[in-house]
């Protein structure tokens, strides 16, 4: 069932979304959980490793995930979004890979629709 909110607005079915970690209900609840971890770093800081393996898990959804995670991953840092980029927000998560490169991620992008959802 959908319901329609007028404007193209629509609310279907809520999505779950099931990492190896942990489950959320909906995929604003994961958005929810992994924005509240974002904002309890500052710029710079290394995330400490109970988030980081929620974090690891996160990733795994992205469609770039090998790119993202290339060489292996030593961890994961909060730090400002590239320049260029549209920014949605001033911080975000980094993948740190074992040879020291940095690249970033999206939570939104993990978190929309896949097939397997």
């Amino acid at each position: 069932m959908v319901l329609s909110l007028g404007r193209g607005w629509s609310m279907g079915k809520a999505r779950r979304i099931t990492l190896a970690t942990r489950s959320f209900d909906k995929a604003g609840d994961g958005t929810a959980f992994f924005t509240a971890m974002l904002n309890r770093y500052d710029i710079g800081d290394r995330v400490n490793t109970e988030d980081a393996t929620d974090l690891s898990a996160l990733l795994e959804r992205h469609d770039e995930f090998n790119e993202k995670a290339e060489g292996g991953i030593s961890g994961f840092e909060v730090n400002k979004p590239p320049e260029g980029v549209q920014q949605f927000s001033k911080r975000c998560f980094w993948v740190v890979r074992s040879d020291g490169t940095k690249i970033d991620f999206s939570i939104g992008h993990c978190l929309k629709a896949k097939p397997h959802d």
